[in-house]
Parts: structure tokens; sequence; C-alpha cells
């Protein structure tokens, strides 16, 4: 679930901190590099129990206008679809969500502002009110309506965005990536699994979690080299100059390049292109894009890098 889009990412903070703060300790770098990634495997889950709290937010919402004092007829039988879907009924049972809750200690309990606010949207939006009148009461539709939640107001919702990256600053970066994976397991969920309906693992299989701390290592261990290499190609420019994330982007990158055979170069080259036009300057790019190009074309030179 955790892809190498986003474990690049990661690496390229954590190694940023590691070289800013002057940390000598590479093991506790790796821990943190760890536990960044274990909090983007929380958020899938705390958007996965945010289906369950907001239905249960809605149904005591309904149950309190019912026991109001003089009570509408609307108010005493309301329309309970959403209440009942059976979608969110599902995963509300579902086993691996609840051992991971249980065991992770993930709750809405302190954030019940965003939980009302996600809610607050669904009833504002047209196609709740399309699906809350519609003649097609199926599993399948009570499914597409959750979809369509995430696919129309919650992905790409800046003030969301902001909330969520004031409730974990581990999370700034991981929201859009997450947001897809949730999705699609929206998608795959099927009725006649029940409870037992598999959810997304933390890494899709172990050559991912490998990839993750292999390269992260080679980026600290050998990063001295890189950065040597680096300086030895540089026109027209000063140190002083670069912007420190360049600097960190052309390591991590040279780390993958040189020991990850089985990614092609210009996989990795526009991985961390592409990282560079976010998390740097308006000009990181084409001067990142230059500088690897001619390492690479010495490293081949040099017969230290044998791949295409």
């Amino acid at each position: 679930m955790i892809n190498r889009i986003l474990i690049r990412i990661k690496i390229l903070q954590i190694v940023f901190a590691f070289y800013r703060n002057g940390n000598d300790d590479p093991n506790v770098a790796e821990h943190e590099l760890l536990f960044s990634l274990r909090k983007s495997y929380d958020l899938y889950y705390y958007f996965l129990l945010l289906i369950i709290e907001v239905t249960r937010m809605q149904e005591r919402r309904l149950d309190v206008r019912r026991h109001r004092y003089h009570p509408t007829e609307d108010e005493l039988n309301p329309n309970i679809r959403l209440v009942n879907n059976r979608f969110a009924s599902q995963l509300e049972s579902n086993l691996m969500l609840q051992q991971y809750v249980k065991e992770h200690s993930i709750s809405w309990a302190n954030e019940t502002g965003f939980v009302k606010k996600v809610l607050s949207l669904i009833l504002d939006s047209d196609f709740y009110h399309s699906y809350m009148h519609s003649a097609e009461d199926t599993y399948e539709a009570d499914r597409e309506f959750w979809r369509m939640v995430f696919k129309k107001l919650i992905c790409g919702n800046e003030e969301l965005e902001e909330a969520l990256g004031d409730i974990s600053i581990y999370w700034n970066d991981d929201i859009e990536i997450i947001e897809s994976f949730v999705i699609k397991t929206i998608k795959r969920f099927d009725e006649s699994e029940g409870s037992r309906q598999e959810l997304m693992p933390m890494f899709k299989d172990s050559e991912d979690y490998d990839f993750a701390l292999n390269l992260f290592r080679h980026t600290l261990r050998d990063g001295d080299a890189y950065r040597e290499r680096i300086i030895r190609h540089l026109k027209n420019w000063e140190m002083e100059r670069i912007a420190g994330m360049d600097l960190i982007i052309m390591q991590v990158a040279l780390a993958e390049i040189i020991h990850f055979p089985n990614i092609p170069i210009s996989v990795t080259l526009n991985e961390y292109i592409d990282a560079a036009k976010y998390y740097s300057t308006p000009k990181s790019a084409t001067f990142i894009n230059g500088l690897l190009d001619s390492v690479v074309k010495e490293l081949k030179k040099e017969k230290l890098l044998l791949k295409d």
C-alpha cells in the first residue's frame, strides 16, 4: 500500500532532516523513517474509520432530532438510508480494521470537529440527495456512494487536507497518495466477503520494505562519495548557491541508480526530477536533470554503472 513514490518522499525528508539537524546516528534516523512510514499507513486506517464515524455521527444526529420536545413528522420518521449503509456496516465489522484500530489506538474521538465537517459536506452535496432518494437500494449503490464521497468531497479538498496536516505533521505529503488507496479499497469490497474482506497491507511485498531500508542506508553510508562526485560536475555554480534539498535529491537518486540494478535509470531520474518540482526551487528540476545526466555518463565511462 505504501508505494515507492511515497517511500522516496519519506527518505528525502528524513535525509534532509538528518543533515540539517546535524545528526550523527543513522540508526536513529532509520527508526524515524520507519515510524514515518507507519504513520502513513495509520492515515489509511483513519480514512476507513472516518466512514464509520461519520455514519455514527449521523445516527446520533437523527436520534437527537427524533427526541425533541415537539419533533416534526420528518424528524420522527427520518430517511435512514445513510445510517443503514451496507458498505459502512460491513466496514465496521471488518476484522483487519478492528485489530489495527485496537493495536495502534486509532480514533477520531479527539477530532469530532473534523468528522462533523465531513458530514456537513456530505449532507450538502447533490449526490447525497440523489442517493437518499434513489430507487436503487443495493449494496453496490451503498458502496458507490462512499467511493463518490472520497472522490468528490475529500480528495483535493484543501480545507480538509490542512486540517489533517494539523492533526499529524507526518501526513502533510501523504494525503493524496493515501486517498487514492482508500478509493481502490472501497472498489474492491465485496459483500460476500463480510467481515473478512482483506484490506491493503502496509507494503505490497517484502521487496518494497527492503527497497526503503536499503535505499536509505546506501544514501547515508555513501553520502560523502556521492556529494564529492556531484561537486565535481558543478559548472558555473558555487556550492553555497545550491539549494540544500537539491543536494539531497541528487544524493538519494545516485544511491538508487547505483545500487538498484533492476530499476531503469530513466525511471529513477523521472521520480527525483518530479520530486524536485515539489520540494525545491523552480529551477531545481532542470538543474538536477542536467547534473545527474552528466554524473551517469561518468559512471558508465568508469564501468561503475552497467544498466540503461
